[in-house]
């Protein structure tokens, strides 16, 4: 391997990608920076901080690209081109910025000397300036000076001139640059691997890097694919969602740390096989979702992974009749799978366990074995649903009862249909509204599950902030019925609220449990009912108590059968670790009820243990829980005093959307 030192200002650099001269290889992510992340790294070149170098690779071949996020070449080339391994998102944005991108509308305080994306406020306050009108070389810098004195900035002259030429010379700034030449695309592959293996890029995306290199043109294929889904609105089939897919027709499981080498190793017919096999599996597999569940769209499913096995497992499938009992049974594991909170955690691993099953000579009868359902009937309970809000798996069985029974929206009399455009896109609103509601219950107790209906906005408008006891005098009885609103006078009041979620659990259990039993085989056992997943009935409360000079602290209260446990930890350190975890990778340590307890992230999923519970999620199911108790944190004057409490006896997983 040869490798070539250079160094150039940004002003060449920018040059060089408008002349198409600097190229993203396919084994690129995408751009992903936002205007405030484009912001601070702008600051950091106006002060002058180090901000890394740049690696490219200089090749004779033609290697497969992809467009930079930014304005298309405008320029001939010079020059045969650099293809650029490490830097994209400092680049991209610098070419956005000097190109007045209109996602890089960044700003400049000259007084404060602060950066932000532009905004209405920022257009209307003369102290700040656009960076663009600053470091085109076509503005006047005299007449720019000048215009800032004239708006009475408290600075001198010579201040405001120093500090917009600080800003001009960030053309001038130095990067230093390794080139690689001499190598094969795969081994630069598996440099790019390496140099990104630190950061965060997922494995996902190095495992797509790996791909590009061994198989040229795949990222074309999985766009194109995905494509087509979308506009089928299946838009969670997306190339994400295709990577894994294909790597688990490959592999014959999910991505990991050993995923690389084993996709390299694979032959081009393993990889065109498995590809073909995602394709087929997915033209069988989404007709009967929407033919047959009655799922015209990808976004209700709580997890597009779950389908993988049935992807492969259709796919693999010899051209025959399907016979009912097999699609009956291909769904019934999905619901069962869904529920139970199979795919809430660490997905790759059970598909290590799901995609095996599914290739079984038996496959129907061996995945449903994975979750337990191979004997006896699995059954949704009240107490299964109590507590439950609109990111548990239950929720989407609760929109598929809805619309098996027949419920119509509340306003336009249309079918339960998400996705519909205008006034007539189907959403969640609450049955007895926030505002009768919220000074007497916990905002968990109002956004229950057994409150939320699935109707228009134009619906929930014209409700408002009615009571049941005056609206349902509108509404007939089937209209009720239909989305198992029971019809009992004495519980439409807010007094009677704990009484009406009560009553909706015990129909929405029961319509839930139909609903199984519609797609259960006839074939499967008989035996004693079988709760839908290890936590019904378990409980996992999250309270918040802070004040404005502390960050406070987060109680957790577990409780269940044989189970009452409660603990706190501090918020801030909670959300440091939650942030390591997720978004770095990086593995932390964390008091929780006096014990030292590891927050590791486990193939996407962040897992803490707290009490009896192992309480996973992704980063942004966490960090949605998080902002759901800061919305509602009550004075740190209310915080109880907690006796130590640490767990000693094995923790069932559970998911943190399920948390209250």
């Amino acid at each position: 391997m040869a490798v070539d030192w250079a160094d150039r200002s940004v002003g060449v650099l920018m040059d060089e990608i408008s002349r198409g001269e600097i190229k993203l290889p396919e084994i690129q992510r995408p751009y992903v920076w936002k205007p405030t992340q484009v912001a601070k790294f702008v600051e950091s070149l106006y002060r002058g901080y180090p901000s890394g170098s740049l690696l490219f690779w200089r090749t004779a071949e033609t290697p497969q690209t992809r467009a930079v996020a930014a304005t298309a070449p405008t320029l001939a080339p010079v020059h045969p081109p650099l293809y650029l391994l490490d830097g994209q998102q400092r680049l991209t944005s610098l070419h956005r910025l000097f190109t007045d991108h209109a996602e890089a509308q960044i700003v400049f305080n000259v007084e404060t000397e602060k950066f932000q994306n532009q905004s209405a406020a920022t257009k209307t306050d003369r102290r700040w300036i656009r960076v663009h009108d600053v470091i085109n070389p076509a503005t006047s810098m005299w007449r720019l000076v000048g215009s800032l004195v004239e708006a009475g900035l408290p600075l001198p002259e010579t201040s405001v001139e120093e500090r917009l030429g600080r800003i001009r010379r960030i053309a001038e700034y130095r990067y230093h640059m390794e080139i690689l030449h001499g190598l094969p695309y795969e081994e630069v592959a598996q440099i790019f691997v390496r140099v990104n293996s630190g950061r965060p890029l997922k494995t996902l995306d190095l495992a797509m890097a790996t791909l590009s290199a061994r198989w040229p043109g795949v990222l074309r294929k999985l766009e194109d694919e995905a494509e087509y889904w979308g506009k089928q609105e299946y838009g969670d089939l997306d190339v994400n969602f295709l990577s894994r897919a294909l790597a688990g027709a490959v592999l014959g499981r999910g991505l990991s740390a050993w995923s690389h080498s084993r996709l390299v190793a694979a032959t081009d017919a393993q990889l065109d096989q498995g590809w073909a096999v995602v394709q087929r599996g997915l033209r069988h597999l989404v007709p009967l979702l929407k033919n047959n569940l009655g799922l015209t769209r990808s976004d209700p499913l709580p997890s597009a992974v779950a389908l993988i096995p049935l992807v492969v497992l259709l796919g693999e499938r010899p051209d025959e009749a399907l016979p009912p009992s097999t699609a009956d049974g291909i769904l019934y594991w999905l619901l069962v799978a869904t529920i139970s909170g199979r795919y809430g955690g660490s997905t790759d691993t059970v598909l290590g366990q799901d995609i095996p099953a599914a290739r079984d000579t038996d496959p129907v009868r061996a995945l449903l074995a994975n979750v337990g359902a191979a004997q006896g009937k699995v059954t949704v309970t009240a107490d299964a649903l109590r507590g439950r809000n609109r990111e548990s798996p239950y929720f989407f069985l609760s929109l598929l009862v809805a619309q098996a029974n027949g419920a119509r929206d509340w306003w336009y009399a249309t079918v339960i249909a998400p996705g519909r455009e205008d006034g007539q896109r189907i959403e969640y609103h609450h049955i007895h509204p926030v505002d009768t509601l919220d000074e007497v219950y916990s905002k968990a107790e109002i956004n229950d599950m057994a409150n939320l209906a699935f109707i228009s906005a134009k619906a929930n408008k014209k409700i408002s902030n009615k009571s049941p006891k005056t609206y349902f005098a509108d509404l007939k009885e089937a209209e009720l019925t239909a989305h198992y609103v029971p019809l009992d006078e004495d519980l439409r009041t807010p007094e009677a609220y704990p009484r009406f979620l009560s009553r909706r659990r015990d129909l929405l259990a029961d319509a839930m449990t139909v609903l199984l039993d519609r797609y259960r085989p006839d074939w499967l056992d008989t035996a004693a009912p079988l709760p839908a997943a290890p936590t019904d009935g378990m409980e996992l409360k999250f309270t918040l108590y802070e004040s404005g000079w502390d960050t406070g602290r987060l109680v957790a209260a577990a409780s269940g059968p044989g189970v009452a446990w409660i603990g706190s930890v501090n918020m801030s350190d909670l959300q440091t670790a939650v942030e390591s975890a997720g978004d770095r990778g990086i593995d932390a340590d964390l008091e929780i009820a006096g014990e030292m307890v590891p927050v590791r992230l486990v193939e996407d999923a962040v897992e803490i243990p707290m009490g009896p519970f192992l309480v996973t999620g992704t980063h942004a199911e966490w960090a949605q829980a998080l902002a759901r108790e800061r919305a509602s944190a009550q004075p740190l004057s209310r915080c109880p005093s907690i006796d130590t409490a640490q767990w000693t006896t094995e923790r069932i997983r559970f998911p943190v959307t399920s948390t209250e």
